[in-house]
């Protein structure tokens, strides 16, 4: 039987105004032009997170398996139909119980797969990663985590400048993970290198990065203009400026830019106490900063974002909604390498959509042709 979805389809060229996705089992099968159609509600394709620690109050970090299943819960009845569970920098051992655990979710297609942030990153800008766990990439380690996740291991971001990175994204990339470069003091000649090692997405752009300096390019530059690169931005007014939200976009444009939550279990909670990869936070008025008063004391650690919550802000900071729907869905869903599955309204990819009503809040969600409870 189709089922028929009417309202302001948005497709990536345009918007329907009065539109109509057809779908059948799981597929959409056409979308339209459906002139008896009202002028209602905004159709968009499911949002693909790629990058995001938890929400709901429940985190990816600590490899508990029924603590994934509920954050991925959580950011689906927001409207997240595909999303990577984001691990942060810990020990070796950690990192393999956490691949063990999650490979049968990515199975189950709960999770569409992990993204290892970290432990290969640089001291200098670990942000809210735990300094303690950081190391050199080791292709020994990387080899025996792809090869327990038997293809769930999507996505690893690492500092290009570290010893061994090179060799690490010729594994990363040999195998079918995406390399990205992020929490990096690189040089802008370091990070072109690695992007023509392979390297293709920039991890929450200008956060954990050496800052741009009109003689000293550094990792932003190069970032911004690698043709193939595609860059994460956090659209939640705390990590970026809206300026340098916009500015980034017309740079990148939305076929390069993949906005992300880098959510963590405080997302959709009251603020208080919280934790990440083992580190206090305190979330004040929706921002999560780490606690204490130690060196990295007060360093923005993820945040409460929703992809919905990613894109009513992006929308209000002046960015069209063509565009914003490319950014939360078709792009990041191309960068992780599943473009050909999910991320558009478009006939034979998989029915996940998103219905908003004229405030952007989630009305309803499909996820392969099921509305979500």
């Amino acid at each position: 039987m189709t089922l028929r979805v009417n309202g302001k389809v948005v497709t990536p060229t345009g918007v329907i105004r009065q539109g109509c996705v057809e779908i059948d089992g799981d597929r959409v099968t056409a979308v339209a032009e459906y002139p008896s159609a009202r002028d209602g509600h905004w159709i968009l394709p499911g949002f693909v997170d790629m990058h995001t620690h938890g929400g709901g109050g429940h985190t990816f970090t600590t490899g508990d398996a029924d603590s994934a299943r509920q954050a991925a819960g959580f950011h689906l009845r927001h409207g997240t139909t595909t999303l990577l569970a984001s691990l942060v920098s810990a020990p070796f051992e950690q990192l393999r119980a956490a691949t063990v655990a999650y490979a049968p979710l990515v199975d189950e297609q709960v999770l569409a797969g992990i993204h290892f942030e970290g432990p290969y990153l640089s001291g200098e800008r670990c942000g809210a990663q735990n300094p303690e766990y950081l190391r050199d990439p080791s292709t020994e380690e990387l080899a025996e985590l792809i090869e327990l996740g038997a293809g769930a291991v999507r996505m690893v971001t690492l500092a290009p400048e570290r010893e061994g990175a090179l060799a690490a994204i010729s594994l990363l990339t040999g195998h079918r993970v995406v390399a990205a470069i992020g929490h990096t003091d690189a040089t802008y000649e370091q990070t072109r290198t690695a992007v023509a090692a392979g390297a293709s997405v920039g991890t929450h752009l200008f956060n954990g990065m050496r800052p741009i300096h009109h003689r000293d390019p550094g990792p932003v530059t190069a970032l911004l203009e690698a043709p193939h690169v595609v860059c994460e931005l956090i659209p939640d007014g705390v990590h970026l400026h809206d300026a340098t939200l916009t500015f980034a976009t017309s740079v990148a444009g939305p076929e390069r830019t993949a906005l992300v939550t880098d959510a963590m279990a405080a997302a959709g909670m009251p603020d208080g106490s919280y934790e990440l990869g083992g580190q206090a936070v305190t979330v004040v008025d929706g921002t999560a900063r780490l606690a204490g008063a130690g060196a990295g004391a007060g360093a923005i650690a993820g945040s409460t974002l929703t992809m919905a919550g990613a894109l009513r802000h992006a929308v209000a900071a002046g960015l069209p909604m063509v565009d914003v729907a490319r950014m939360v869905a078709t792009t990041p869903a191309r960068a992780i390498g599943l473009g050909d599955r999910v991320g558009a309204l478009q006939a034979g990819l998989r029915a996940d959509l998103v219905v908003l009503d004229d405030n952007l809040d989630v009305v309803r969600v499909m996820r392969a042709g099921a509305w979500v409870d």
